[in-house]
């Protein structure tokens, strides 16, 4: 049995609400139940429909319709990225040690 969009077993996705507890470190509002449009296939669900992938460098979600990617959050030493794609991301300061 396969975990993927891809059909393979080697990597395995969780559903978008396990964004909850990153996103709850930079949002106030739950953002797992705000509608997310695909900016390929134009698709609007609730992003804890998204396909959310850990074991790669950051945080990645996919669209659950055509698996392009609707979000990455990435950890840096100067802070926080969020990429919204097409090349738009926002970086969140990294707090004071």
């Amino acid at each position: 049995m396969t975990n993927d969009v891809t059909g393979t077993s080697e990597a395995f996705y969780l559903d978008g609400n396990a964004l909850a507890g990153v996103l709850s470190e930079i949002f106030a509002a739950d953002l797992t139940a705000c509608g997310c449009r695909c900016g390929t296939c134009g698709v609007v669900e609730p992003l804890a429909r998204a396909l959310v992938y850990f074991c790669c460098p950051g945080t990645v979600a996919r669209c659950p319709h055509c698996t392009a990617v609707v979000l990455r959050i990435t950890t840096t030493p100067s802070g926080r990225w969020l990429d919204l794609g097409d090349g738009a991301a926002i970086c969140l300061p990294a707090p004071d040690a």
